[in-house]
């Protein structure tokens, strides 16, 4: 039978899994949203050749967010608090804003400079949280080099799309 100790520890690390999976989550329905008829966009957009079909992206942001929001949880249970982790989950946090403010930028508004300088951002704080992370955990670090490589491949189709449609 658990004690009541490892019952606490495991009510906490699952809702601290929760807040993780829904800070994340919240970022990829903002996403959603914002990019209603992204698919019409982006295929009405002159896009270099290599650009892929629109329906990769969801399943692609789908597996990239599950790993985002397991690295967190992974640096946040390890450390065993906000506070002993605050740099890199403060980094962690402004990466996931960063990825927020994209869509909206590059589909709702139309501002595909804003829209490349915002993905260099977050493709920085990435990398930056990539380095705080492996400080604490090298398995959450790791996690993340998927999204880093996915984020440097949309900044370079991002800047492609921004330079042919200007």
């Amino acid at each position: 039978m658990p004690t009541p100790s490892k019952t606490r520890h495991a009510w906490r690390d699952l809702a601290g899994a929760a807040v993780f999976a829904g800070c994340v989550a919240l970022v990829a329905v903002v996403g959603a949203l914002a990019a209603g008829s992204a698919g019409q966009e982006y295929a009405a957009l002159r896009a270099p050749a290599w650009a892929p079909p629109s329906w990769l992206f969801g399943p692609v942001w789908t597996v990239l967010y599950v790993m985002i929001a397991l690295s967190g949880w992974l640096v946040w249970r390890r450390s065993g608090s906000v506070r002993r982790a605050r740099i890199p989950l403060g980094v962690y946090a402004l990466q996931l804003l960063l990825n927020l403010s994209w869509t909206p930028l590059f589909f709702g508004a139309g501002l595909y400079g804003t829209a490349f300088a915002a993905i260099i951002l977050l493709l920085v704080s990435i990398v930056i949280t990539i380095v705080l992370f492996a400080r604490i955990h090298i398995p959450a670090a790791l996690l993340l080099i998927p999204y880093a490589g996915w984020t440097l491949f949309a900044t370079a189709l991002n800047g492609s799309i921004w330079l042919l449609n200007t």
